[in-house]
């Protein structure tokens, strides 16, 4: 199970973030589709990244991200921060600006959430 999560997954990831950029491998498209566990800690991490990659004039893009962790994005108000997309292909285009992508589109999730929450929240009701 993969997690980004406090504790030993965090340093994991900054160590690896750490050894890329001595690389020289500024742009980074990375996978959170076999991620099972994303925490605010982990969301942390990922806005780390995002930061130390900017400052040495890279990007980071994510692709395959789960319904959950699109959730948590909304919760924090941080969906619009990350460049998301679908898939590998996807994320790795955004890097070249003369090739078209197509970002996940969060809007479309949330609104598609919204008959379900109405649904969950009218099953919860008591008269």
């Amino acid at each position: 199970m993969v997690c980004l999560t406090f504790g030993q997954e965090d340093l994991e990831f900054r160590s690896e973030l750490d050894r890329l950029i001595k690389a020289g491998r500024l742009r980074v498209a990375l996978n959170l589709g076999d991620m099972q566990t994303l925490d605010t800690t982990g969301l942390g991490t990922l806005l780390f990244a995002l930061a130390k990659l900017r400052k040495a004039g890279g990007a980071l893009a994510v692709f395959s991200i789960k319904p959950a962790h699109i959730e948590l994005l909304t919760a924090t108000k941080l969906e619009s921060v990350f460049e998301v997309f679908h898939d590998e292909q996807e994320a790795i285009d955004s890097f070249f600006p003369d090739r078209q992508t197509e970002r996940y589109d969060i809007l479309k999730f949330v609104e598609s959430m919204k008959p379900k929450m109405k649904s969950a929240e009218s099953d919860h009701q008591t008269l």
